[in-house]
């Protein structure tokens, strides 16, 4: 029951037993006015289905609908314009009403004789589209209310449809989050298969595209394309560029994707393929959107952390824990082996997590093998090394730089996981520890670090693997060492050292940004590219103490914000990202 129709009820019980009459007696006039003209209210929806003081014929289909012209006056701008301004139909017994359906306007109608009208599947959108058209805010709010009740996947694309045309702006955006939530269930809808090619596009570009797995994305791309192979195989290749299939089970890839004959067919769609076999071969590096898990996937990004010293910095730790950052779970995961290690280096390849070094002349080299959950050692550096970084490049593990107890080192070294050796390489052209390195668009990376004699440098030493060479770039604006960097989107990110902001490289254009503000400085810190943004963890402070605080910087807003800390203080330890199934 509507405003109207509560207040016609209250007149009648508001002050019944329970609250005397007040004595103000003007109060009291006021009182019986008010029930008065609710009485009368009350006798115009009988007048008008007896013809009775009807003044006006309102026509449409063929049919005619007698109604009065103060209470379509009353109730509508568009009749009181109609009335009052002069037009002819003022003047009018009978007023043609064109493109309007009379049972429609037999509601409209109801409604504003009696605040009531009976709204159902097959009349809302009539009535919704009347009330639009004749400016009647309050049914037209109800009409839209009475669809979002009924929302459903297997409506919800044509709801939006109907939204977006009135310019229903809450009704559209529920319709495209159902769309976006329940996207499994939709895409077996017809509906679903009437969509235009655009808005394909748009649902699968959505980050907030919910799915259990990519391979349902597929299957629902592969289905509306064969609904009508001839008209739609020419934008086959822009909606699978949506698709995520390096995240595909290497299986499903084989049998269902390589083997499709509408893909075959389309030369277009060939480097999509060969980019996912790429993945499957080499692993993924530089946090590319198109290998990153959806939402509420069975796969999701998680952070490793690896080992590290205390808050003091005198004890080494042996932990290793795994974060799930969209839930905050921690998971432990298998010790380090052997003993503690401090300033050793970690890097992912395949989703599987490498340390190499820790100690003065250490050369041990081991991997997690998170579905196992357990350490293998692998084969041996050539030369013992601390300080040094491991960058994953290629399908490629590259040893950089380090120390070895007296010099800093300019050698670099290559492990081929297929052959479980190391090859040495050239070297760099200044040798550092205590360096940042990531791969960015095929090359490799060092910035700053400890330099012989101690001091830091800005030195940026690239190194391309095309024509097995390093060489110097524009320098870094700053004299650091203890800073780690990671790439997301091929830009790579600084930190650590320190610095009081994150600072940002771009390859492409060898320049360099100050992004965000920091909340307090620190050095020896980890940092990983997650979900999209930037994790810093853990780190030294300013005064030289471990701390267990974490930050993510959000590169889509340049927005710095606390993250629930470590589960311990920690520096120098290990952090990356691999993909592992929520549990």
């Amino acid at each position: 029951m509507d405003r109207g129709a509560e207040e016609a009820s209250g007149c009648k019980t508001n002050h019944g037993a329970s609250k005397k009459p007040s004595p103000d007696p003007i109060r009291g006039r006021l009182l019986v006015q008010l029930c008065h003209a609710e009485e009368i209210l009350q006798t115009l929806p009988s007048d008008r289905e007896e013809g009775i003081f009807t003044d006006v014929m309102l026509a449409m289909d063929g049919q005619e609908l007698p109604s009065h012209r103060v209470t379509l006056s009353a109730n509508i701008a568009y009749f009181r314009a109609m009335f009052a301004g002069g037009l002819k139909e003022a003047r009018q017994d009978t007023i043609n009403l064109q493109k309007i359906s009379a049972p429609a306007m037999g509601l409209v109608l109801d409604y504003m004789y009696a605040r009531k009208v009976v709204l159902q599947g097959d009349n809302v959108e009539g009535v919704l589209q009347l009330s639009h058209l004749l400016q009647a805010s309050k049914l037209q709010e109800a009409c839209v209310n009475f669809l979002e009740d009924r929302l459903h996947p297997s409506n919800c694309l044509d709801l939006r449809r109907f939204a977006d045309t009135f310019s229903l702006l809450t009704l559209s955006e529920k319709s495209k989050k159902m769309m976006l939530d329940s996207f499994a269930e939709v895409s077996r809808h017809k509906e679903f298969l009437d969509l235009e090619a655009e808005e394909m596009a748009e649902y699968l570009a959505d980050e907030r595209l919910a799915v259990p797995k990519e391979e349902v994305v597929f299957e629902a791309v592969m289905r509306w394309v064969r609904h009508d192979a001839a008209a739609r195989q020419g934008a086959l290749q822009d909606l699978l560029a949506h698709v995520r299939l390096p995240l595909l089970d290497p299986c499903f890839f084989v049998e269902k994707v390589e083997t499709d004959e509408l893909i075959r067919a389309s030369e277009q769609c060939l480097p999509l393929l060969q980019e996912a076999r790429k993945g499957y071969l080499l692993g993924h590096e530089g946090g590319s959107p198109w290998a990153r898990p959806r939402r509420f996937m069975e796969l999701a990004e998680m952070i490793v952390v690896v080992g590290g010293c205390d808050k003091r910095g005198l004890l080494k730790l042996p932990f290793v824990d795994l974060l799930h950052p969209a839930s905050g779970r921690w998971k432990p995961l298998a010790s380090m082996p052997g003993y503690a290690k401090a300033e050793f280096a970690t890097c992912a390849l395949k989703n599987d997590v490498y340390i190499s070094g820790g100690h003065v002349n250490s050369r041990d080299v081991w991997m997690l093998r998170p579905t196992l959950n357990a350490w293998i050692k692998v084969a041996c550096l050539k030369k013992g090394r601390r300080r040094h970084q491991m960058v994953a490049l290629q399908g490629k593990i590259y040893a950089v730089g380090g120390y070895d107890g007296f010099d800093q080192l300019d050698s670099m070294e290559c492990y081929d996981s297929f052959c479980n050796t190391w090859t040495g390489g050239p070297s760099l052209v200044e040798a550092v520890s205590l360096a940042a390195a990531a791969p960015c668009l095929g090359r490799l990376y060092v910035f700053g670090g400890t330099v012989d004699g101690g001091a830091s440098t800005d030195k940026v030493q690239c190194y391309n693997p095309a024509i097995d060479q390093w060489s110097l770039l524009s320098p870094t604006p700053f004299h650091l060492r203890c800073i780690s960097a990671i790439t997301l989107n091929n830009l790579i990110y600084v930190v650590g050292g320190l610095l009081k902001t994150i600072i940002c490289y771009n390859p492409q254009k060898d320049t360099w940004s100050e992004l965000a503000s920091l909340h307090r400085p620190v050095e020896r810190c980890g940092v990983t590219a997650c979900a999209g943004k930037i994790y810093i963890l853990g780190g030294r402070s300013e005064n030289g103490e471990g701390t267990k605080e974490v930050f993510v910087f959000d590169v889509t807003v340049g927005k710095v914000e606390a993250h629930p800390p470590l589960l311990r203080c920690a520096s120098d330890h290990g952090c990356v990202t691999i993909l592992r199934h929520v549990t």
